[in-house]
């Protein structure tokens, strides 16, 4: 059976620094292309990082690139995600996801994810 369980979420202020987790069981993790997602009251699931299988290429949306590092142990099948500089408008759950056949040209889009952890909130306060 297919586990992705984040962690580490909370409540931190502006500026300051929350590092997540996801732990992957029930598929060969190295196989899966991984991602990070997010979803802020009211809004769509939105992009927030991806990397590769094994060559640990790493993507990041916009909104995040500069604060945000995202890096994977295919030797403990888990992801992380370093967020620094938070803002309030970081605010959202945080998903981790694992896509078969992901590429940099897909990564972006959330219907191509086959697994899904049930998301971990990050709440940042001014």
């Amino acid at each position: 059976q297919v586990h992705l369980v984040e962690s580490g979420g909370g409540l931190v202020q502006t500026g300051g620094s929350l590092g997540l987790s996801c732990a992957a069981s029930g598929f060969t993790f190295s196989d899966y292309w991984m991602a990070w997602f997010r979803q802020a009251p009211g809004k769509e699931r939105e992009f927030v990082a991806a990397i590769s299988r094994t060559t640990n290429d790493r993507y990041y949306a916009d909104s995040v690139k500069g604060r945000f590092t995202m890096s994977r142990d295919n030797a403990k099948n888990t992801v992380n995600l370093q967020m620094n500089s938070l803002k309030s408008e970081d605010t959202a759950v945080y998903y981790c996801s694992a896509d078969f056949n992901g590429t940099p040209v897909t990564m972006r889009d959330r219907a191509r994810y086959e697994y899904w952890g049930q998301g971990t909130q990050v709440t940042v306060s001014s």
